[in-house]
Parts: C-alpha cells; sequence; structure tokens
C-alpha cells in the first residue's frame, strides 16, 4: 500500500482565486451602499430586512440545488450559534460604527480581520502560521496602517468617536472571526454549506428583529427605492453570493488565509469611491495601498499541504 501525496493548495490555485476575486470585489463594493443605508432607520432594522432578504433567497438557492432543508439537531444549534455571531453581532457592530465614522475607516479595520482568524484557527484547528503568511500580513498591516493614518486624518470624527467606531469594529471583527473559525471545523463542514447559512441567515434576522423591537421599537423604514435597491442588493448580492463561496474557501483554506479578501476589500472601496464619489489619493494612501497588496501577494505563496490520502 502506498502513499499518495494531495496536490497543494493556496490562494493561487483558480479554483480558490477566482471565487477570492469575486467576493473581494463584491464585498468592497457593498461598503458603498451601507453607506447609504445609515439613515433615520435604525442600524438594527437595516440588517434586520437585509437577512430577511437573504435568507429568503438563500432557501430558494438550496432548492434549485435540490439540497436537503432539513438539519439535525446539532446542526440546528450550529447555525443558530453561527447566525448569532456572523449575522446579528458582526453586522449590528459593523453598521453601528458607521454612525461614527466613515465607511472607509471602518473597512480597513475590517482588514484586520486575518489576525484573530490565523490566530484562532492556530488555537482550535491546529492551522500552521508559515513564514510566507507571516511576512505577507506583516507588510499587509503596515500598508492598512498606513491606510488607517490617511483616512483618520480626513475624517470629520472627534477623537472619542474614532475611538468609539474603532471599538465597535473590533468587535464585528471578533464575532466575524469566531463564525470563520466555526465553518473551518470539521463538524460543520460535515453540512452542506448553502443548507447552514440559509438556517443561520434566517435565525440572524429573528434575532435582529427581536433584537431591533424591544431596543428601538416597532420596524421603522425608508419608502426610497435606491433604499430598498439597496437591501436586495446586500441581501442577494451581498450576502447570498458571497458567503457561500467565502465560507467555502475557509473549509479548503482556512480561516487565515481566507480573510485576506479583507485586505482587498478596502482597496477596491477606494477604487469604487475614486469613480463614484471623486475619491482623492495621496501620497500616503497610494503607499498603503500598495504594501497591502504586495503583503496580500507574499501571503498568496503560502501554502496549506493537504494530508497525505493512503488509497486503499
Amino acid at each position: 500500500m502506498s502513499t499518495e501525496e494531495s496536490a497543494e493548495v493556496s490562494l493561487l490555485t483558480p479554483r480558490i482565486l477566482i471565487p477570492f476575486l469575486l467576493v473581494s470585489l463584491i464585498w468592497g463594493s457593498t461598503w458603498l451602499v451601507i453607506k447609504d443605508q445609515i439613515s433615520e432607520v435604525p442600524p438594527s432594522w437595516s440588517v434586520s430586512y437585509r437577512f430577511i432578504v437573504a435568507a429568503a433567497a438563500m432557501f430558494m438557492l438550496a432548492a434549485f440545488k435540490r439540497l436537503p432543508f432539513r438539519l439535525d439537531r446539532t446542526g440546528y444549534l450550529l447555525a443558530l450559534i453561527l447566525g448569532f455571531f456572523q449575522f446579528t453581532f458582526n453586522f449590528n457592530f459593523v453598521y453601528n460604527a458607521e454612525l461614527f465614522i466613515t465607511s472607509g475607516l471602518v473597512a480597513v479595520l475590517f482588514a484586520l480581520l486575518m489576525v484573530p482568524n490565523a490566530i484562532l484557527g492556530r488555537i482550535f484547528l491546529g492551522h500552521k502560521l508559515t513564514a510566507p503568511f507571516l511576512g505577507g500580513s506583516a507588510i499587509a498591516a503596515v500598508g492598512i496602517a498606513m491606510l488607517f493614518w490617511h483616512e483618520y486624518r480626513a475624517s470629520p470624527a472627534s477623537l472619542e468617536q474614532v475611538l468609539l467606531g474603532a471599538a465597535l469594529t473590533f468587535g464585528g471583527i471578533m464575532s466575524a472571526s469566531v463564525a470563520n473559525v466555526m465553518q473551518a471545523g470539521e463538524r460543520l463542514k460535515s453540512y452542506p454549506i448553502i443548507t447552514v447559512l440559509a438556517w443561520a441567515m434566517l435565525f440572524g434576522a429573528l434575532i435582529n428583529v427581536a433584537v431591533s423591537w424591544v431596543t428601538v421599537g416597532p420596524p421603522v423604514y425608508e419608502t426610497r427605492a435606491a433604499y430598498w435597491g439597496g437591501i436586495v442588493y446586500l441581501g442577494v448580492i451581498g450576502s447570498v453570493v458571497t458567503f457561500p463561496l467565502y465560507f467555502a474557501m475557509i473549509r479548503e483554506i482556512g480561516p487565515g488565509k481566507a480573510a485576506y479578501s479583507s485586505v482587498l476589500v478596502p482597496v477596491v472601496a477606494m477604487i469604487l469611491s475614486t469613480i463614484f464619489e471623486g475619491y482623492v489619493w495621496t501620497g500616503l494612501s497610494a503607499g498603503g495601498a500598495v504594501l497591502a497588496m504586495i503583503g496580500l501577494l507574499v501571503a498568496l505563496r503560502a501554502r496549506k499541504p493537504k494530508l497525505p490520502r493512503i488509497p486503499a
């Protein structure tokens, strides 16, 4: 009986790279849409509407792909926990952070998601931290710091508002990281990802509705077509298209490397802001973006060898 070494998997593998770029491009665009959602509608109600739409669309996707709707008791519990951290805590933290700081600052700070993902992946999943990954992360961190400083200097927010917004963003980062590491766990990986996400989004939407009703009162909504168009875009394109791809990447390459999409996202957001909002680049922001991309390219070379497979 011989041992066959499976092919190594990295972010440069086409089946990983294509979803990685697609997720980064879409999530880079969502910051502009979220910015428009921050109005007279309380953030928790906007999050509720988003995931009511997303849950309905995800169940429709499951039906189209002829996937089972039912989970066992453990599956429902895991979906509930996932919905709590990913689709309740995470997004409420992010939307509320944008009440105090700009979407650019939130997007840049969220690029640090790779750090807790890598650390929690090491603690709970035993994933190794390779030299290219650590080196790339260090380079990207310098670029992120430069982007953050540029955004901070351009922001009209006071220091107290920036600190509060940063604290809320950090809460969102940690909530998302817990959900990310859960997806890489063997128990959750045994369930169909779309079915789990459908239930997680439904549970998240129900929790959001309950929390919203208790904390800010009955539903509040806008009549603007742009507001509801944004809800549909965030629910379908920004959630149903992206989360199955992103969580599939986590299952394949681990939460640390998958979170490198968060490094690309603010750069995409800044490019789109340049096109649609007249964003003006400076030497500091351009240098930070270049360093972030260099760090990303270095980390792209880090590979995660698959375990040896012994054929029968």
